[in-house]
C-alpha cells in the first residue's frame, strides 16, 4: 500500500504548480529578447558570415545565395576576423542582403510575440511563424555538413557528433516547443476574450 505524501511535499508541489503564470510570462518574454537580440546580431557581417553554411547548403534556401555550395569554403570569416578579400566575396554573394532582410523578419517575429498581453491574436501568428522558423532551422541538420564533427582522425565524427553548429541547431528543438506553447496560451486568451471558450 502507497503511503500518503507529506504535507510539505504536499504544499512544495502546490507551490510549483502555481508557477504556471509566471514561468508561462518568463518563456514568452525569453523567446522575445532572444528574437530581438538575435535578429539584431543579423545586421552585423560577422553573424552574416556564420549562417553562410547553413543557407548555401539548404535546398529551400540556397537559391538567394549568388554562389553555390561548397564555393564558401575559400572565402570564410572567423568571428571576429575581417579579409577584405572575404569580405567583398560575401558582398558578391549577397550575404549580407540576405542577413538583413533575415534580421528584419526574426525582429518582426519577436515583436508579435510581444503583443500577447494587448492583442493576443497577433501573437499567436507571431508564434506560428517561430514555429515555421524553427523547423526551417532544425533542417539545417540534415543538410548542412558543418553540423557534424568532420572526420580529420578521430573515431567520433559524424552522426551523433554534433559540432558547435550543430549544438546552435539543436537548440531550436527547445525555441520549437516554446513557440507551440506559446501559440496555444496566446489563441486560448484570444478565444477566450471573443467568448469562445
Amino acid at each position: 500500500m502507497k503511503s500518503a505524501p507529506s504535507a510539505t511535499l504536499l504544499r512544495l508541489f502546490s507551490k510549483a504548480a502555481s508557477l504556471d503564470r509566471i514561468g508561462m510570462s518568463m518563456l514568452r518574454l525569453g523567446l522575445i529578447v532572444v528574437l530581438i537580440w538575435i535578429g539584431g546580431l543579423k545586421f552585423a557581417d560577422y553573424e552574416a558570415d556564420s549562417i553562410v553554411p547553413l543557407i548555401a547548403n539548404s535546398p529551400l534556401m540556397s537559391f538567394v545565395y549568388a554562389h553555390p555550395a561548397p564555393e564558401y569554403h575559400g572565402h570564410m570569416n572567423k568571428e571576429g576576423e575581417v579579409v577584405a578579400e572575404h569580405h567583398a566575396w560575401q558582398v558578391g554573394n549577397r550575404t549580407y542582403t540576405f542577413s538583413n532582410i533575415l534580421g528584419c523578419v526574426i525582429v518582426l517575429i519577436g515583436l508579435l510575440i510581444a503583443c500577447h498581453w494587448k492583442f493576443s491574436q497577433i501573437a499567436a501568428v507571431g508564434s506560428a511563424l517561430l514555429v515555421l522558423m524553427a523547423c526551417t532551422t532544425l533542417s539545417f541538420l540534415v543538410t548542412t555538413p558543418e553540423a557534424w564533427v568532420p572526420a580529420l582522425g578521430s573515431h567520433t565524427h559524424g552522426f551523433p557528433f554534433l559540432s558547435g553548429v550543430g549544438r546552435l541547431i539543436i537548440k531550436d528543438s527547445i525555441m520549437l516547443g516554446a513557440a507551440v506553447v506559446t501559440m496555444a496560451d496566446s489563441a486560448k486568451k484570444y478565444l477566450k476574450q471573443i467568448g469562445e471558450i
